[in-house]
Protein backbone atom coordinates (compact mmCIF):
# COMPACT_ATOMS: atom_id res chain seq x y z
CA UNK A 1 0.00 0.00 0.00
CA UNK A 2 1.98 3.05 -1.21
CA UNK A 3 1.85 6.07 1.08
CA UNK A 4 1.12 9.59 -0.12
CA UNK A 5 1.28 12.94 1.64
CA UNK A 6 -1.32 15.68 1.48
CA UNK A 7 -1.20 18.82 3.65
CA UNK A 8 1.39 17.09 5.81
CA UNK A 9 -0.86 14.08 6.45
CA UNK A 10 -0.12 10.68 4.93
CA UNK A 11 -2.59 8.22 3.49
CA UNK A 12 -2.31 4.70 2.09
CA UNK A 13 -3.87 3.32 -1.08
CA UNK A 14 -6.36 0.53 -0.40
CA UNK A 15 -7.57 -1.67 -3.25
CA UNK A 16 -10.19 -4.30 -2.53
CA UNK A 17 -12.33 -6.66 -4.59
CA UNK A 18 -16.07 -6.72 -3.97
CA UNK A 19 -18.12 -9.93 -4.42
CA UNK A 20 -19.17 -9.14 -8.02
CA UNK A 21 -15.49 -9.02 -9.02
CA UNK A 22 -14.80 -5.28 -9.36
CA UNK A 23 -11.68 -3.85 -7.76
CA UNK A 24 -12.41 -0.64 -5.88
CA UNK A 25 -10.20 1.98 -4.25
CA UNK A 26 -10.08 3.98 -1.03
CA UNK A 27 -7.69 6.34 0.71
CA UNK A 28 -6.79 5.40 4.27
CA UNK A 29 -5.55 8.30 6.43
CA UNK A 30 -4.24 6.40 9.43
CA UNK A 31 -4.82 9.10 12.04
CA UNK A 32 -2.93 9.71 15.27
CA UNK A 33 -2.81 6.13 16.61
CA UNK A 34 -3.56 2.52 15.73
CA UNK A 35 -6.69 2.57 17.89
CA UNK A 36 -8.01 5.95 16.69
CA UNK A 37 -11.76 6.12 16.02
CA UNK A 38 -12.79 5.94 12.35
CA UNK A 39 -14.67 8.31 10.09
CA UNK A 40 -15.91 7.22 6.66
CA UNK A 41 -16.17 10.03 4.06
CA UNK A 42 -18.42 9.32 1.05
CA UNK A 43 -18.48 11.54 -2.03
CA UNK A 44 -21.28 12.62 -4.36
CA UNK A 45 -22.57 11.21 -7.64
CA UNK A 46 -19.73 12.03 -10.04
CA UNK A 47 -16.96 12.78 -7.58
CA UNK A 48 -14.04 10.94 -5.99
CA UNK A 49 -11.77 10.88 -2.95
CA UNK A 50 -10.18 14.22 -3.85
CA UNK A 51 -13.40 15.92 -2.73
CA UNK A 52 -12.30 15.35 0.86
CA UNK A 53 -8.75 16.66 0.52
CA UNK A 54 -9.67 19.85 2.43
CA UNK A 55 -11.46 17.97 5.25
CA UNK A 56 -9.49 14.75 5.67
CA UNK A 57 -6.32 16.31 7.16
CA UNK A 58 -8.45 18.08 9.78
CA UNK A 59 -10.31 14.91 10.75
CA UNK A 60 -7.08 12.86 10.68
CA UNK A 61 -5.83 14.81 13.69
CA UNK A 62 -8.19 12.73 15.83
CA UNK A 63 -9.53 9.95 13.56
CA UNK A 64 -8.52 7.35 11.04
CA UNK A 65 -10.18 8.63 7.85
CA UNK A 66 -11.38 6.21 5.16
CA UNK A 67 -12.25 7.91 1.84
CA UNK A 68 -13.54 5.42 -0.76
CA UNK A 69 -14.18 5.99 -4.43
CA UNK A 70 -17.40 4.39 -5.63
CA UNK A 71 -17.35 2.04 -8.59
CA UNK A 72 -16.98 3.93 -11.84
CA UNK A 73 -15.16 6.84 -10.20
CA UNK A 74 -11.51 7.76 -9.82
CA UNK A 75 -9.24 4.76 -9.25
CA UNK A 76 -12.14 2.34 -8.79
CA UNK A 77 -12.89 0.00 -11.67
CA UNK A 78 -15.66 0.90 -14.08
CA UNK A 79 -18.63 -1.48 -14.16
CA UNK A 80 -19.49 -3.20 -17.44
CA UNK A 81 -23.03 -3.75 -16.09
CA UNK A 82 -24.29 -0.17 -15.87
CA UNK A 83 -27.46 -1.26 -14.07
CA UNK A 84 -25.29 -1.77 -11.01
CA UNK A 85 -24.71 2.00 -10.85
CA UNK A 86 -27.39 2.26 -8.17
CA UNK A 87 -27.38 3.49 -4.54
CA UNK A 88 -28.08 0.02 -3.16
CA UNK A 89 -24.99 -1.34 -4.94
CA UNK A 90 -22.80 1.41 -3.50
CA UNK A 91 -24.18 0.74 -0.02
CA UNK A 92 -23.26 -2.93 -0.39
CA UNK A 93 -19.76 -1.97 -1.53
CA UNK A 94 -19.30 0.23 1.54
CA UNK A 95 -20.51 -2.41 3.96
CA UNK A 96 -18.09 -4.87 2.36
CA UNK A 97 -15.20 -2.38 2.65
CA UNK A 98 -15.84 -1.76 6.33
CA UNK A 99 -16.16 -5.49 7.00
CA UNK A 100 -12.89 -6.17 5.16
CA UNK A 101 -11.13 -3.54 7.30
CA UNK A 102 -12.66 -4.91 10.51
CA UNK A 103 -14.53 -1.67 11.21
CA UNK A 104 -17.77 -2.21 13.12
CA UNK A 105 -18.43 1.36 14.27
CA UNK A 106 -17.47 4.73 12.84
CA UNK A 107 -18.61 8.26 12.15
CA UNK A 108 -19.51 9.24 8.59
CA UNK A 109 -19.55 12.34 6.42
CA UNK A 110 -21.70 11.97 3.31
CA UNK A 111 -21.90 14.58 0.56
CA UNK A 112 -25.04 14.45 -1.58
CA UNK A 113 -25.26 10.82 -2.80
CA UNK A 114 -22.85 9.90 -0.01
CA UNK A 115 -25.42 11.18 2.48
CA UNK A 116 -28.13 9.05 0.89
CA UNK A 117 -25.79 6.08 1.23
CA UNK A 118 -25.25 6.90 4.91
CA UNK A 119 -29.00 6.71 5.46
CA UNK A 120 -29.15 3.33 3.73
CA UNK A 121 -26.19 1.94 5.64
CA UNK A 122 -27.66 3.07 8.94
CA UNK A 123 -30.92 1.31 8.12
CA UNK A 124 -29.04 -1.91 7.37
CA UNK A 125 -26.88 -1.68 10.51
CA UNK A 126 -28.26 0.76 13.10
CA UNK A 127 -25.25 0.31 15.39
CA UNK A 128 -22.72 1.24 12.67
CA UNK A 129 -22.55 5.04 12.93
CA UNK A 130 -21.64 7.00 16.02
CA UNK A 131 -22.21 10.34 14.23
CA UNK A 132 -23.61 11.24 10.82
CA UNK A 133 -22.81 14.42 8.87
CA UNK A 134 -25.13 15.00 5.90
CA UNK A 135 -23.67 17.49 3.44
CA UNK A 136 -26.44 19.22 1.50
CA UNK A 137 -28.79 16.27 1.26
CA UNK A 138 -32.02 15.18 2.90
CA UNK A 139 -34.96 12.81 2.45
CA UNK A 140 -36.44 15.07 -0.25
CA UNK A 141 -34.27 15.99 -3.22
CA UNK A 142 -35.50 19.20 -4.81
CA UNK A 143 -36.58 18.70 -8.42
CA UNK A 144 -34.67 21.73 -9.71
CA UNK A 145 -31.38 20.37 -8.42
CA UNK A 146 -32.03 16.84 -9.63
CA UNK A 147 -32.89 18.09 -13.12
CA UNK A 148 -29.72 20.20 -13.21
CA UNK A 149 -27.62 17.18 -12.30
CA UNK A 150 -29.28 15.06 -15.00
CA UNK A 151 -28.43 17.70 -17.58
CA UNK A 152 -24.71 17.85 -16.87
CA UNK A 153 -23.90 14.25 -15.90
CA UNK A 154 -22.55 12.51 -18.97
CA UNK A 155 -22.80 15.67 -21.10
CA UNK A 156 -19.02 15.86 -21.56
CA UNK A 157 -16.16 13.48 -20.93
CA UNK A 158 -12.86 14.84 -22.21
CA UNK A 159 -11.09 18.09 -23.00
CA UNK A 160 -8.03 19.01 -25.06
CA UNK A 161 -6.38 20.86 -22.17
CA UNK A 162 -6.86 22.05 -18.60
CA UNK A 163 -8.20 25.44 -19.69
CA UNK A 164 -11.15 23.74 -21.41
CA UNK A 165 -11.72 21.61 -18.31
CA UNK A 166 -11.68 24.71 -16.10
CA UNK A 167 -14.16 26.46 -18.39
CA UNK A 168 -16.48 23.43 -18.21
CA UNK A 169 -16.18 23.29 -14.43
CA UNK A 170 -17.05 26.97 -14.12
CA UNK A 171 -19.98 26.68 -16.53
CA UNK A 172 -21.54 23.71 -14.73
CA UNK A 173 -20.92 24.92 -11.15
CA UNK A 174 -20.82 28.70 -11.46
CA UNK A 175 -24.27 29.34 -10.01
CA UNK A 176 -23.40 27.31 -6.90
CA UNK A 177 -20.14 29.14 -6.20
CA UNK A 178 -20.67 32.81 -7.17
CA UNK A 179 -17.62 33.98 -5.22
CA UNK A 180 -15.12 31.42 -6.57
CA UNK A 181 -11.82 32.78 -7.84
CA UNK A 182 -9.88 31.67 -10.90
CA UNK A 183 -7.64 29.60 -8.63
CA UNK A 184 -10.72 28.03 -7.02
CA UNK A 185 -11.95 26.90 -10.44
CA UNK A 186 -8.55 25.47 -11.33
CA UNK A 187 -8.46 23.55 -8.07
CA UNK A 188 -12.08 22.41 -8.61
CA UNK A 189 -11.24 21.10 -12.10
CA UNK A 190 -8.23 19.22 -10.71
CA UNK A 191 -10.52 17.48 -8.21
CA UNK A 192 -12.98 16.23 -10.83
CA UNK A 193 -10.63 15.59 -13.79
CA UNK A 194 -7.42 13.71 -14.51
CA UNK A 195 -5.01 13.33 -17.41
CA UNK A 196 -5.24 10.21 -19.56
CA UNK A 197 -3.71 9.52 -22.98
CA UNK A 198 -2.92 13.16 -23.62
CA UNK A 199 -6.42 14.35 -22.74
CA UNK A 200 -7.99 15.86 -19.64
CA UNK A 201 -10.97 13.68 -18.74
CA UNK A 202 -13.75 13.76 -16.20
CA UNK A 203 -12.82 11.20 -13.58
CA UNK A 204 -15.94 9.06 -13.79
CA UNK A 205 -17.64 6.60 -16.12
CA UNK A 206 -20.09 8.63 -18.23
CA UNK A 207 -22.30 5.51 -18.37
CA UNK A 208 -23.24 5.95 -14.72
CA UNK A 209 -25.69 8.64 -15.86
CA UNK A 210 -27.76 6.22 -17.95
CA UNK A 211 -29.67 4.42 -15.15
CA UNK A 212 -30.55 7.69 -13.38
CA UNK A 213 -31.76 9.32 -16.60
CA UNK A 214 -34.00 6.31 -17.25
CA UNK A 215 -35.34 6.11 -13.70
CA UNK A 216 -35.13 8.67 -10.87
CA UNK A 217 -34.92 5.84 -8.32
CA UNK A 218 -31.47 4.98 -9.70
CA UNK A 219 -30.27 8.34 -8.36
CA UNK A 220 -32.58 8.87 -5.39
CA UNK A 221 -34.68 6.12 -3.76
CA UNK A 222 -38.34 7.09 -3.89
CA UNK A 223 -39.20 7.40 -0.17
CA UNK A 224 -36.31 8.32 2.07
CA UNK A 225 -38.21 9.48 5.14
CA UNK A 226 -38.20 6.01 6.76
CA UNK A 227 -34.41 5.89 6.34
CA UNK A 228 -34.01 9.35 7.82
CA UNK A 229 -36.36 8.54 10.69
CA UNK A 230 -34.20 5.51 11.51
CA UNK A 231 -31.43 7.95 12.46
CA UNK A 232 -33.41 9.69 15.20
CA UNK A 233 -31.32 7.98 17.89
CA UNK A 234 -28.03 8.95 16.19
CA UNK A 235 -26.33 12.36 16.43
CA UNK A 236 -26.78 14.06 13.03
CA UNK A 237 -25.24 17.28 11.75
CA UNK A 238 -26.88 18.71 8.63
CA UNK A 239 -24.72 21.04 6.51
CA UNK A 240 -26.56 23.04 3.84
CA UNK A 241 -25.36 25.43 1.21
CA UNK A 242 -27.28 28.67 1.70
CA UNK A 243 -28.24 28.83 -1.99
CA UNK A 244 -28.56 25.06 -2.55
CA UNK A 245 -30.98 23.95 -5.26
CA UNK A 246 -30.96 20.32 -4.05
CA UNK A 247 -31.89 20.76 -0.38
CA UNK A 248 -34.57 23.39 0.24
CA UNK A 249 -35.39 25.11 3.52
CA UNK A 250 -38.81 23.43 3.72
CA UNK A 251 -37.12 20.03 3.81
CA UNK A 252 -34.68 21.25 6.46
CA UNK A 253 -37.61 22.38 8.64
CA UNK A 254 -39.30 18.99 8.21
CA UNK A 255 -36.07 17.20 9.08
CA UNK A 256 -35.82 19.23 12.28
CA UNK A 257 -39.35 18.16 13.21
CA UNK A 258 -38.55 14.49 12.58
CA UNK A 259 -35.18 14.64 14.38
CA UNK A 260 -35.49 17.25 17.18
CA UNK A 261 -31.81 16.86 18.16
CA UNK A 262 -30.63 17.53 14.59
CA UNK A 263 -27.78 20.05 14.48
CA UNK A 264 -27.77 22.46 11.57
CA UNK A 265 -25.01 24.44 9.88
CA UNK A 266 -25.76 26.70 6.91
CA UNK A 267 -22.89 27.80 4.69
CA UNK A 268 -23.72 31.23 3.21
CA UNK A 269 -23.37 32.10 -0.49
CA UNK A 270 -22.66 28.50 -1.51
CA UNK A 271 -24.90 26.13 -3.44
CA UNK A 272 -24.76 22.37 -3.89
CA UNK A 273 -22.64 21.20 -2.30
CA UNK A 274 -20.39 22.94 0.25
CA UNK A 275 -16.76 21.97 -0.31
CA UNK A 276 -16.28 21.83 3.49
CA UNK A 277 -13.28 24.13 3.36
CA UNK A 278 -15.45 27.20 3.98
CA UNK A 279 -14.67 29.27 7.07
CA UNK A 280 -15.28 27.28 10.24
CA UNK A 281 -16.96 24.29 8.55
CA UNK A 282 -14.25 21.63 8.89
CA UNK A 283 -13.70 22.70 12.50
CA UNK A 284 -17.44 22.38 13.21
CA UNK A 285 -17.51 18.88 11.70
CA UNK A 286 -14.44 17.84 13.70
CA UNK A 287 -15.92 19.19 16.92
CA UNK A 288 -19.20 17.36 16.23
CA UNK A 289 -17.68 13.93 15.59
CA UNK A 290 -15.37 14.25 18.59
CA UNK A 291 -18.19 14.57 21.11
Amino acid sequence: MPSHFHDGVSYDDVYYQVPDGLTLYARDYRGPSDDAPVVLCMHGLTRNSRDFEPLAPVLAQTHRVIVPEQRGRGNSEYDSDIQRYQPQTYVGDMMFLLDSLGITRCATVGTSMGGLMAMGMNALKPTLFSHVVLNDIGPVVAEAGLNRIKQYVGSASEFDNWEQAIDYTRRVNGAAFPNATEQDWRWFAQRICSERDGKVVLDYDVNLSKPMKADDAAAVPLDLWPLFDAMVGTPVLLVRGGISDLLDTETVAEMQLHHPALEYLEVPEVGHAPILNEAGVSEAISEFINR
